[in-house]
């Protein structure tokens, strides 16, 4: 059933034959509602013409006040997941918030009406969002509507992967309901969508910007100082360090722009913007968390990192010393088995290659091994990226050893930066990426964030200057 444009910014129409079948589900939801005695997930999925943007879509059709999401890898096919509105929020706080949360959507999910409807990844009926780093944050002013553990089920979802666009729309059936109602609410939703380029970031803003760190840089040398001693002491083997920096803009700052900059410049990395009322965190991360495909589950090993080059030759003789450095290939091995030792018990087999590759993104190189595991049994994606959060890349080892070292050091709420932020569907496959290269965005003042690990050999003049390159992915982007 594919769901045609009357024309560019016009509302989209459900033919007679989807209002027809969208009729009938809601019928079904509201009795199978009146017998259990509580709201029932009902959704209907409609193919779109392949050149709907679903990004663009969300930011264009989005009230004020309303959550949104849009993410996408654009070099994979495109892909891309978008979603509108808030049914229902699955959140959760403490050490079992991706338990609570996973066992919140099988539930939902498990009694819900929406056929089994065709579509690419992503399609049919979806829950959004991310977590935060730690149990308990996000709980600073600033990161309000971004909890420890919030997963949002939209009432408008858009799916697209090579060339293949879908559109699923949903609702909460209550026992009171009328199902003719409920079905004209759900259609009157798909009606109000509207089809728009994403707008373009003023080139030459008027006023000043004001760039500050939140804390000096000379506080995050000291901290990366301190850290080196306590490995060296044999306390831990590594500690990942962030900073954070806010940006001061004379307007505020155009979420929708600033998702359209990054997807065009970082097509390989997995871009995103998760909007909770006025406040969006965008960002464009290489790091793949976790992404389950049935039984299949995928992961990538992502640390050690060096700067880019216009010049090819060089960038190729940097990307061979990021190869060739001890204390690169020690982070990056730290990362890697960690990730295969906690995929071995729910796996028949975990596979990686032996050596790091290079990968490049538009103004850094890193070193990434991907790794590979078939399960033994089905493990929800929510539920694997709660059993891998948060790898050495962003943490420690030992985590438990890291784990109150980072807050004490760093002196922040790390909210959603280097937590996990993506996707799940009805079968409980989905995707979710490590929150990198990202800034929080409210009003005029963007919060930036960027961290290194830090390890024996680190010298923290020189994780300083990492930490500059990293936030070079959305510094110039926010700071006019």
């Amino acid at each position: 059933m594919t769901l045609h444009l009357t024309g560019t910014r016009e509302p989209f129409t459900l033919r007679f034959e989807q209002r027809a079948e969208l009729a009938a589900r809601c019928a079904r939801a509201v009795r199978r509602a009146r017998r259990q005695g509580e709201e029932v997930l009902v959704g209907l999925t409609v193919e779109l013409d392949p050149a709907v943007d679903p990004s663009a879509v969300v930011f264009a059709s989005r009230a004020t006040g309303e959550d949104w999401f849009a993410y996408e890898q654009p070099a994979r096919g495109g892909a891309a997941v978008a979603a509108l509105g808030a049914l229902r929020r699955l959140e959760a706080d403490g050490p079992g918030r991706f338990a609570a949360v996973a066992a919140a959507w099988r539930e939902l999910a498990g009694g819900a009406i929406a056929g089994d409807d065709p579509g690419p990844p992503g399609s049919g009926l979806v829950a959004v969002g991310g977590f935060a780093f730690a149990p308990d944050g996000g709980s600073a002013p600033h990161w309000a509507g971004f909890g420890a553990g919030a997963l949002v089920v939209p009432e408008v979802a858009l799916a697209r992967r090579n060339g293949e666009v879908s559109l699923t729309v949903a609702a909460l059936a209550a026992p009171d309901d009328v199902p003719e109602q409920l079905a004209e609410r759900m259609a009157a939703r798909v009606a109000s969508l509207r089809d728009a380029e994403l707008p373009l970031l003023d080139p030459a803003p008027a006023g000043r910007f004001k760039i500050a760190g939140v804390a000096p840089p000379e506080h995050y040398v000291e901290a990366v100082a301190r850290a080196v001693e306590r490995i060296r002491s044999g306390a831990l083997e590594k500690v990942v360090l962030a900073r954070e920096v806010a940006v001061h803009a004379p307007t505020p700052h155009d979420a929708a722009a600033v998702f359209g900059v990054l997807r065009s410049a970082f097509g390989s990395c997995f871009v995103f913007c998760a909007g909770r009322g006025e406040s969006a965190f965008v960002a464009a991360s290489p790091e793949l968390l976790v992404r389950r495909e049935g039984l299949r589950a995928q992961s990538v090993a992502l640390a050690g990192s060096i700067r880019r080059s216009a010049d090819p030759a060089v960038d190729d003789h940097l990307g061979e010393q990021l190869l060739g450095s001890a204390k690169d290939r020690e982070e990056q091995a730290i990362v890697a088995h960690r990730i295969g030792r906690v995929l071995r018990p729910h796996a028949v087999w975990v596979a990686a290659p032996s050596e790091p590759a290079v990968i490049k993104v538009a103004n850094i190189q890193h070193l990434a091994t991907p790794i590979r595991a078939q399960l033994t049994h089905p493990v929800s994606v929510v539920e694997l990226a709660g059993m891998l959060h948060p790898t050495p890349a962003v943490g420690g080892e030992p985590f438990a050893i890291a784990a109150p070292l980072i807050p004490a050091l760093e002196g922040l709420d790390r909210g959603w930066y280097a937590g996990p932020v993506g996707w799940t569907d009805a079968n409980e496959d989905g995707e979710f990426c490590v929150a990198l290269r990202c800034a929080l965005l409210r009003g005029s003042e963007a919060r930036l964030y960027a961290g290194v690990g830090v390890v024996r050999d680190s010298d923290p003049a020189a994780e300083l200057a990492e930490t500059e390159v990293k936030l070079g992915a959305l510094l110039p982007v926010l700071s006019g």
